[in-house]
């Protein structure tokens, strides 16, 4: 079983056990965090995409760290004017390992979808039989 979740303006694919570098949380090390926007469940079998969220589905994890990543250097130069800028910057990230994925909810959105395709089947054959009334 994996999931896709959204945090920190990227997506990971996620599933028990895993260990994530995600951008910074709020959180100490050893509190609980749960991920609620879930993209996308899979089960082995059955899959639930969202539209865009799964509604009631959420990824539980434990914060192991905050930490920084490795420095990179942004170095800037226009060439004959003597403009040389060097910095150095370090991403401030925080390691989950994934807890649990709890998938309630995403058999709710499923139906959703089902009965708005009943919903427009409905209006486009009410459609057709007042066509051919005229």
């Amino acid at each position: 079983m994996f999931a896709v979740v959204k945090t920190g303006g990227k997506q990971y694919r996620v599933a028990k056990d895993d260990v994530i570098r995600v951008e910074k949380l709020t959180a100490e090390p050893g509190e609980k965090v749960a991920l609620s926007d879930v993209l996308m469940i899979d089960d082995g079998g059955t899959k639930t995409v969202g539209a865009p969220l799964i509604e009631g589905a959420a990824v539980e994890a434990e914060v192991v760290d905050q930490m920084r990543a490795d420095k990179i250097i942004v170095f800037k130069k226009k060439r004959r004017q003597n403009y040389r800028r060097k910095n150095g910057h370090r991403q401030h990230l925080t390691v989950l390992k994934i807890t649990d994925i709890k998938a309630s909810g995403a058999k709710k959105a499923a139906a959703k979808k089902a009965t708005a395709k009943k919903a427009s089947a409905k209006k486009k054959e009410e459609a057709a039989g007042e066509a051919a009334a005229e």
